[in-house]
């Protein structure tokens, strides 16, 4: 299924420069209860995290909580973070690549204090300017998702932008944080519950998530087990099928109405008017692309016939066609031309009917004219002379050209 969203746009956040890696946070209580592996009291047999929180609750990962909750929607502190990190690294196994460090906001009898230590050392994080560590500061999602990217060490085959370009809000991620996301989707890190294709980066991560992103990657260090779940944002290229029969939102939206006798044809591009997206959310034609084709008329009326998708540089065939325009206008002899032709585009056949009705022929040479052009309007005068009026096809701005499609349209993988 495919449904029309209009664009949104967001303001990219800036974190705190001097951040290498990700300061970040976990899914434990800041003092640890017990491991609870199954059935938390607030996480529901359909809960969309249940499998990975309960995963890695069975590997003592995580923790709940003494009244038997999990709290999967609650932020997770730096600190807190750090020491799941801690108990990750004994199925990740990375080793020590740097000296540690002294943060003047974690002293040496702070709960966390070896956790985030670890945490340093192994390169999963870092802190902020002035050598501080803010452990009580909420983790945002991209900085998790930074901090797993780093410290696995992974990286990414594609161009970033080419990655990032699935997200509706890649805008809004931090320009530190860009590379390490793009390398965290192609190995399938990130989770996005409930739209896969909206990251939310700067958004406080919760416990749920978090516990998402952990347990995708230890499936990617082949210490877990895949899990199944429509929110992986999966960027395995594979080629989408548009089927026959869905319509792609698109208006006429000049200024100028064109006019077109009843057996013309001219060109004519028109822009997608809002996002086509799967019912996931993923965008598939995103607003503004063009559509290239062409305004074929009859005596019934004028449509328009798509032969080319313009889609991020690419152009790809495309088969379908708009409902029939059936809004017609007169020409008189004796009538105002000055009125007929203001804000008007003329195709070359209706230019030449208008000069021989009207007499004017200078309206056969006006720029205004689309298809073939001054040439061939005055070589068609004669055609039309004699007649007292002649009935045109009008196509008034901001006109419903939705292209419905003939046959399936598919689109490759960039």
């Amino acid at each position: 299924m495919f449904n029309f969203y209009r664009l949104q746009s967001g303001t990219a956040a800036f974190l705190a420069l001097g951040i290498t890696t990700t300061a970040i946070a976990p899914l434990v209580a800041p003092a640890p209860s017990f491991a609870q592996t199954t059935n938390f009291t607030d996480v529901s047999s359909n809960y969309w995290a249940k499998d990975f929180i309960e995963e890695l609750s069975d590997k003592g990962i995580i923790a709940g909580f003494p009244d038997g909750s999990f709290r999967p929607n609650a932020s997770v502190t730096r600190a807190q973070y750090a020491a799941m990190l801690r108990k990750a690294n004994q199925y990740f196994q990375k080793s020590v690549e740097r000296g540690g460090t002294n943060f003047v906001d974690v002293p040496s009898s702070y709960w966390a204090s070896s956790a985030i230590q670890e945490a340093y050392r192994s390169g999963f994080l870092a802190g902020y300017p002035g050598n501080v560590f803010r452990p009580e500061q909420n983790i945002p999602r991209e900085q998790v998702l930074v901090s797993l990217a780093n410290g696995l060490d992974y990286s990414t085959g594609n161009s970033t932008p080419t990655v990032l370009n699935y997200y509706n809000d890649a805008s809004n991620i931090s320009s530190w944080a860009r590379a390490p996301i793009a390398a965290a989707t192609v190995n399938s890190v990130v989770v996005n519950y409930p739209t896969p294709s909206l990251l939310n980066p700067t958004r406080n991560a919760t416990r749920a998530e978090v516990a998402a992103f952990i347990y995708q990657a230890l499936v990617k260090a082949g210490q877990a087990p895949n899990i199944a779940s429509q929110y992986i944002v999966n960027q395995t290229p594979v080629a989408l099928t548009i089927p026959a029969g869905v319509s792609i939102p698109v208006k006429y939206g000049d200024s100028e109405r064109i006019l077109l006798t009843k057996d013309e044809t001219v060109p004519l591009t028109l822009t997608v008017d809002a996002n086509l997206t799967t019912s996931q959310g993923k965008v598939v034609i995103p607003a503004g692309s063009q559509i290239e084709g062409e305004l074929r008329s009859t005596e019934q009326g004028a449509r328009f016939v798509a032969k080319t998708l313009l889609l991020n540089g690419r152009r790809i065939p495309i088969n379908g066609s708009s409902k029939l325009i059936t809004t017609t206008e007169t020409v008189r002899k004796g009538g105002s031309v000055v009125t007929l032709l203001k804000n008007a585009a003329l195709g070359t056949a209706a230019a030449a009917a208008i000069s021989a009705v009207t007499g004017d022929r200078a309206i056969a040479t006006e720029e205004l004219l689309i298809g073939a052009g001054s040439g061939a309007a005055l070589s068609l005068i004669q055609r039309f002379l004699g007649r007292n009026s002649v009935e045109l096809i009008s196509i008034e701005p901001d006109t419903d050209l939705d292209v419905t499609l003939s046959s399936d349209l598919v689109i490759d993988p960039k």
